[in-house]
């Protein structure tokens, strides 16, 4: 009786499944390729690293929950670039004698993705995330951790963005 139950389910994954790739993200992705091309860097505040960083996280996220090929043409299913826009560190939290007690790190991207089978779900548009750091540390002390958090957030917005349509 076990295994009717289970070619019964086996069944019905099947016919609800159909042509599309679904994912365990809630993604739903007609396609087969992509390509994302290194972001560019036009913040106001340059650092080498950032722009490479970023953009093989935002490919990796996106080829680890979709199962894209990722091709370097523009003859694919998808296009996801984007533009490096602030890169910025400001005050966010001061205490009672007027010092800096916080300070915040905020990534900008300006993103454009390109959906080549379905080009209502084209979209140009701005990610932003931040994260804040004690004032007492230097930003070269924890840029890297602070860069990681906000890489995979950013990632996670556009890659949800892009496939999951939230």
């Amino acid at each position: 009786m076990n295994i009717i139950y289970k070619l019964g389910f086996l069944v019905l994954l099947l016919a609800f499944t159909g042509c599309k790739v679904y994912s365990l993200s809630g993604a739903t992705i007609d396609g087969k390729t992509i390509n994302v091309p290194t972001f560019e860097n036009k913040a106001p505040n340059v650092v080498p690293s950032v722009a490479s960083d970023l953009s093989n996280k935002i490919r990796d996220r996106v080829l680890s929950q979709s199962g894209l090929t990722a091709v370097n043409s523009d003859e694919v299913d998808y296009i996801l670039k984007g533009v490096i826009t602030r890169y910025q560190v400001s005050i966010s939290g001061v205490q009672s004698n007027t010092a800096a007690s916080q300070n915040r790190l905020t990534v900008t991207l300006q993103v454009e993705f390109i959906n080549h089978l379905n080009e209502k779900d084209n979209f140009n548009t701005s990610f932003s995330r931040f994260a804040d750091f004690p004032a007492n540390q230097s930003l070269q002390n924890v840029e890297s951790t602070l860069m990681e958090d906000i890489g995979k957030e950013l990632a996670d917005d556009i890659f949800n963005r892009a496939f999951v349509n939230w």
